[in-house]
């Protein structure tokens, strides 16, 4: 079963996705950036699903800090944000963003296969 590591701080926001996603994936949580940097680095997950509005690390700086590390750098995150002005899904890419899915999240199949997508042989 491939696994997805969720980053948000708001505990609602990750049942919401675990409960989307825990019958086909092992769902990993963090609610903080420095957190899920340590536990990638234990259990590297498939996809990262991470959260952009973070206190402490914003989500671009998690993002930085994977793509410098030699271990984790080619892992495929996926930015979650509620930033969704015009715009926004090419300032994320170009920041080195694998993918972009706006929340909330309304439909169901649009996370499914944006981890499809980054997930091989799911």
């Amino acid at each position: 079963m491939h696994k997805v590591a969720v980053v948000d701080d708001n505990a609602d926001n990750r049942l919401i996705i675990r409960t989307i996603l825990e019958d086909q994936y092992e769902i990993m949580e963090f609610s903080s950036g420095i957190e899920a940097i340590e536990g990638f680095r234990k259990n590297k997950p498939d996809v990262v699903i991470l959260d952009i509005s973070l206190p402490e690390m914003d989500g671009t700086e998690i993002l930085r800090r994977i793509r410098e590390d030699s271990a984790l750098h080619d892992l495929p995150v996926v930015a979650l944000t509620a930033h969704a002005m015009v715009g926004d899904r090419e300032k994320y890419l170009a920041a080195g963003f694998n993918d972009y899915v706006a929340k909330p999240i309304l439909d169901m199949n649009v996370l499914f296969s944006t981890i499809q997508r980054w997930a091989p042989g799911t």
